[in-house]
Parts: C-alpha cells; structure tokens; sequence
C-alpha cells in the first residue's frame, strides 16, 4: 500500500497509538491504520487542518513519546562462561531465538555467522528503508531473510542486496555481547553464542515529533509506536519458526509515570504473559543527571516550591508532573526575573499558555487523569525557549491523602542545554519500559570494582513495586564495534544484553531441551532472582541493586539445592 507507506514516513501525517476498534471510529477516509496486536491500532492522521500537536487536544497517551538509547571481565561474573563451560549442560542458547530492536546489526561481522561462513541472523526488518519489501501486514521497512543474507555475504559487495546497515553501533555492540560467536583471537565470545537472531533497526522519529519532545538536533530519536510494531513483528516471527524467544530492549523513555502503566510497557507485559516469551529491559542512565524530583506535603503546607536551574542555548524543555489519582494539585510558574505565570486551575482537556514577556519564554500547563493499571494526575509543563536561570514551579495542594509527588524532566541527552532539578532525588529514576512489572529490569554495576553505576536508574516504582530486578556488568564492557574492531562501552543497555545472553541459556535448557517446558518469563525472572549475588553491607532488595547481581551459574545451583 504506496500511500500508507508514505503516511508512515512523511512529516505531515501525526502518528497516534490507539485502543483496538476506536480508530476506526475517528478516522476521515483514505487514513492508513496499522494493526499493532489485538488490543492496539497506530492511526496516520493528515496534519492540515489540525491542532499542533499538545496535550490539551489530544490524549497524552495516544501521543508516542520518544524513546533515546541507554549507553553512554562482564561473563565471568555473572555465571554465564561457567554455564557454557558446564560439562554436562553446556548452555549457549542453542534452539532459542533473540531478538534485538536498537540501531541495526552489522550482518557481515564474522561472530553473527556459523563456522561454514553462513548467517545466524533468520531475518532483518529495517524500518528506516522506504522502497523495500515490508514484512506480511506492516506497511513500511524491509524485511531480508536468511536466504537473501546468506546470498548477499557470498558476493564481494554485500550492501546491494541486503543493503541494511549499523551506522551507529549500538546495535551491532548489544547483539554482539549477547550473542556473538567466538574469536579467539580477538578473545571474545557473547554470551549466548549459539542462539538464531531476528533484529529491528529502528526508523528516527518524525521531526514534528522531535519538535514537540524539544529533541536536540542529531540525537538519536525513536518512536513508540515503531518499537511496539517491532515487538509485534519479532513474536510472530518466533510463531513461525515455532523457538523461545527473548526481546532484548536497549532504548528508553522519560515520559511516564514510573507505573507500568504506558501503552509500550502495557503491551510488553502482554507478551511476557504468552508461553516461551522473554522480555529484558535496561533501566536507563538517569540516575545521576539530576532529573527526577520528589515532593511530599505535609497537612500545613500551602505550597511547595520546586527549583530547576536552566542553562545558556535551551531550546525547550518539558516537565512532567505525576501523582496518584486522589491527589488534586495546581501549579503556577515565577521566572528568574520573578515574572508569574498565576495559579493555573484545574480545567481537564484544556491548555494554558502564558507568555513571560521578559524572558521572551512561552509556557503551557496541561492537566489529565490518566487511567490505565493505576489512576493517576497528570500535570504537563512545557517551556519553549526558556531564558537561563533559576525557575520555580510553585506546587499547590488541592486535595491530599498521601502528599507525594513526582517530577521529572526529559532524557538528558534530548535536551539542547543544562537543565536539572536543585533539589534532586536519585530513586525513581528507571526509563520506560523497565516499569513494565512483567519485564525482567536491569540495571549495572561496575565487574572490576564491585560498585554501582553511578547513573544506573533506580527504582522503585511509584507503586512501590521493586525495580530493578537486579544488575548486570555495564561499565567498560568488551563488545564489537562497526569496522570489524573491538571496543568498550557502558550503560544499563549492554547489561541488559548480558541479561538477555542469561535469559536464552535458561530458556534452552528448560524449553529447548525440556527440563521445565512451561516455564514463563516471570518463572526465569524468579530464577535468575533467586540465584543473584548479594554484596555485603547491603538490604536487599533496595533501589540501587533490586535483589542483587546477576550470576545464572548460581541460579541453576538454587535449583539443585
């Protein structure tokens, strides 16, 4: 479909997520609408002649948040040589398929292919390809199969058959510390070298929405809606080869409510819900950016006032205000010069956008209930070319029965400036979708030295649900670059792909080879939980490390015992 396909990738069509069947009913003639599953359609909708976009005329929820990637001696800690190395078991993902939805992957790297030069990847959907095949029922991107791979790495130039490429490596580095093959003589091997790969390249964010979301200018961008299709494509794909199959998610998101509750995380607890599912997600690098804020009122307060310092070439910025459903607050704005923005009363479904004339600064308030897994109020702020200096939310209670509430600003590598919180708080700090409850959450922590990552995000959840689960090695971990070269990175992403490795030994030994063939995603979670490290002078679980550090090798020792 030529004019769907053109919807999907063109600027003036908005991309909305919608409920299965309602977009059926709001949809003019000649809209495209992309079935996602059985609970979620995305609607193409003509920009002329409608709204810009904000949370006032459209529901915050059907807007797709923008999601950046989480990066900034891993497998001998974490249990995983010594369970390839077991004698008896000899785990390395054999049967079980993972699949990775990031940058890419470069297919020609010798450590995604078998030892007689042929491809371990069964197929490659790129989104960002316009003029390819798509796969059966999406309307965009394209898909490459084994055969096509195969064919393509025989010939001297590759790229004219199968001409997806990693041009930005982080794909190619996750996928390669999950599952790269061996090569002795750069000693390195992932760590499930023997699973059969399926990988999503991500297609960039449209550019209205990199506007709305005040996204900097050559930041890697992705949307919602491309990684819940990516899911989607990735599950029936493992239908048809009839293998387990584990999701390794390396991309995150600021915007939520740290509930488990937005469309993505909703659907993510989906799928770990369905037999030989596996979903693993990095809980971000925020930990330590000072974005995240945490107010409690007390019965004699009156207000509450939350200080953001702002620094020089801020182009924009949003802070998103969120407490439980009985909760009612308003807020008002003071600039640095002490200009107001009043007290905005609660009014759902409507904007207030107030011009500080100083400061040459618009802002707009938007306040919603959003009712998913747990009600919750809502308060959008979004400031458009803020001056530098210190800006103060004035926080008002309406109506209280616990008092608190959380803030938090955009991921710090969207913005185009400094912006922090004064007064910061550390904890509640994890990206969607490692909120999802069902999802298996990694943080890191440095192997060398025993310690936290500084930035690894915290739980726990605000319905206090424990997040993490636990964390993996992330700092300075060996991994494939994109020039057939090694190199070191860190973040919770690359733990998150050693997780993954994990994931896929124990889904081989209990699904592959039949152990335990009923086991769930929250039945490998609790193992890998009960297995997990504790280091001393610690609780657990606590926000930092969940329940401790991943070692698989003693997860199957559990078992025994």
């Amino acid at each position: 479909m030529p004019i769907c396909r053109e919807q999907v990738y063109s600027n003036d069509y908005f991309d909305f997520i919608i409920p299965y069947g309602e977009a059926y009913t709001v949809s003019p003639p000649g809209t495209c609408i992309q079935r996602v599953d059985e609970d979620y359609d995305i609607l193409y909708y003509a920009r002329e002649g409608m709204p810009p976009l904000n949370i006032g005329d459209y529901t915050y929820s059907s807007i797709p948040k923008c999601f950046g990637l989480l990066d900034q001696t891993a497998l001998e800690v974490s249990g995983i040589l010594r369970m390839q190395n077991q004698p008896t078991l000899r785990l390395t993902g054999n049967g079980v398929l993972m699949g990775f939805i990031d940058t890419g992957i470069d297919y020609t790297n010798p450590i995604f292919r078998y030892e007689d030069g042929s491809s371990r990847i069964v197929q490659i959907w790129d989104q960002s390809i316009e003029d390819g095949t798509p796969p059966p029922g999406i309307f965009y991107g394209a898909n490459y199969n084994q055969t096509q791979i195969n064919e393509a790495l025989m010939t001297e130039n590759p790229y004219e058959i199968v001409p997806s490429r990693d041009t930005n490596g982080h794909g190619t580095f996750l996928a390669g510390v999950a599952c790269g093959g061996l090569d002795i003589q750069n000693d390195f091997i992932g760590a499930a070298p023997d699973v059969q790969i399926a990988v999503v390249k991500l297609k960039e964010a449209k550019q209205y929405l990199k506007d709305f979301f005040f996204v900097k200018e050559g930041v890697p961008a992705y949307q919602e809606n491309d990684i819940m299709m990516a899911v989607a494509y990735l599950d029936g794909l493992a239908n048809m080869l009839n293998l387990p199959l584990v999701i390794c998610i390396g991309v995150g998101s600021a915007n939520g409510s740290r509930a488990g509750n937005s469309n993505l995380s909703t659907y993510l607890n989906r799928i770990c819900n369905r037999r030989r599912r596996a979903v693993v997600s990095a809980t971000g690098n925020e930990a330590g950016v000072r974005r995240h804020y945490l107010g409690q009122f007390t019965e004699e307060a009156a207000y509450e006032d939350v200080e953001i310092n702002v620094g020089d070439g801020v182009e924009g910025f949003f802070i998103e205000l969120w407490a439980g459903a009985p909760e009612l607050l308003e807020v008002a704005v003071f600039s640095p010069t002490g200009e107001e923005m009043p007290r905005v009363p609660v009014r759902e479904g409507r904007t207030t956008v107030y011009d500080f004339i100083f400061e040459r600064t618009i802002v707009s308030v938007d306040y919603r209930i959003e009712a998913r897994r747990t009600a919750s109020l809502l308060i959008y702020l979004r400031f458009q070319n803020p001056s530098a200096g210190i800006w103060r939310i004035r926080v008002y209670p309406q109506s209280i029965v616990v008092g608190d509430y959380h803030m938090w600003l955009p991921l710090q590598q969207f913005t185009s400036g400094e912006v922090f919180f004064l007064r910061s708080n550390p904890d509640t700090t994890l990206t969607i979708p490692s909120s999802a409850p069902q999802v298996i959450s990694v943080g890191a922590y440095n192997a060398a030295n025993g310690g936290i990552f500084v930035d690894s995000g915290r739980g726990y959840l605000t319905t206090g649900e424990v997040k993490p689960d636990f964390v993996a090695p992330g700092v300075n971990v060996y991994g494939p670059g994109t020039r057939g070269n090694y190199v070191r990175q860190t973040g919770t992403s690359v733990a998150a792909a050693i997780t993954a490795g994990a994931v896929a030994q124990i889904m081989q030994w209990a699904i592959v080879e039949r152990n335990s063939p009923t086991i769930s995603n929250i039945g490998i979670k609790n193992m890998l939980i009960r297995g997990t490290g504790k280091p001393v002078q610690r609780e657990f679980p606590n926000p930092e490390w969940g329940y401790g550090t991943l070692d698989v090798y003693r997860s199957f020792e559990m078992l025994r015992n």
